[in-house]
């Protein structure tokens, strides 16, 4: 493990789990991860950063690992206005005025709305995958076949028997979406362990469930994150300096992140990794932290 740090601290929502590295005195770096990942992704990344006078902070989202929610009535909503919104209050409580932000899957989308919604808040974006924010407005067009065929997770936990799954069979289910979106890791299937206990948070399946349907259309939001959902329903920009990674051999469909240039009109540079799939960080840190290290000022 090289994070060198443990800490809590509570948001209006959450209480959240963190790791970190580095100087506190040094360039504030945050970490996001996906699902069904963890801050293990980050292992590699964060001591590489920490040499380059980063302070490294992996905070655990919401549903996974020791973050858990203040209020037991609050909805476990896993909706993408939600991860922007605790990424924001994240930096609020830990008094981080601006900070490079870098994240993949959910993590990086959470990355890209605080860039597009509050980019004072944001000296730079690494995001896998290009523009991760969802329209929701066109969330029941079908896309390419090809696609559509590996988010046959997606459509499972709209099932009630997709969401019994998903509890009773979370750790072979999810080891088995590690393997098929990263099919040129060797690793896959031994890092695993070291992040399938933070997908035994007790709120873990109702925030993945919400997610997945939310984004749908099929469940309501959080209300308190409707001006949020609102804002990122209008496609806004990212102006903020900007790398893009791209996967050559992700494991899960979609358009290829040039697709996507036009809604980042500041400084913007794209890295395509062949041979990497879903979880850059983990499969290639060191791609992964220069792209992070490449927005220092």
């Amino acid at each position: 493990m090289s994070f060198t740090s443990f800490g809590r601290i509570q948001t209006p929502v959450l209480d959240i789990g963190y790791e970190s590295a580095g100087d506190p005195g040094g360039t504030p770096v945050i970490l996001l991860h996906g699902f069904p990942y963890d801050v293990r992704a980050f292992d590699d990344v964060a001591p590489i950063l920490a040499g380059q006078d980063a302070y490294v902070l992996a905070p655990y989202l919401r549903g996974f690992g020791p973050t858990r929610f203040l209020d037991p009535t609050t909805v476990r909503s896993g909706q993408q206005a939600a991860l922007g919104q605790d990424l924001i209050d994240f930096m609020d409580a830990l008094n981080i005025e601006k900070a490079v932000v870098a994240g993949y899957d959910w993590g990086g989308r959470a990355a890209c709305i605080v860039a597009a919604l509050d980019p004072g808040r944001v000296a730079g974006l690494v995001t896998v995958g290009g523009y991760n924010m969802h329209n929701l407005a066109r969330s029941g067009e079908p896309v390419d076949p090809e696609w559509e065929r590996s988010y046959w997770y997606q459509y499972y936990f709209h099932s009630e028997r997709g969401r019994r799954g998903l509890d009773q069979n979370r750790d072979e289910l999810c080891g088995l979406l590690w393997r098929t979106w990263s099919p040129t890791w060797a690793g896959a299937r031994q890092a695993f362990p070291a992040s399938a206990q933070s997908l035994h948070n007790p709120d873990f399946v109702d925030v993945v469930i919400h997610s997945y349907r939310h984004r749908y259309g099929l469940v309501d939001g959080d209300p308190r994150y409707q001006r949020f959902e609102a804002l990122i329903a209008q496609e806004p920009r990212i102006t903020v300096p900007t790398v893009v990674l791209e996967s050559g051999d992700d494991g899960v469909g979609g358009p290829p992140a040039i697709a996507s240039r036009d809604y980042f009109t500041g400084p913007y540079s794209q890295r395509v990794l062949p041979g990497i799939g879903h979880n850059v960080p983990q499969e290639n840190p060191d791609a992964f932290a220069q792209a992070v290290v490449s927005l220092f000022e």
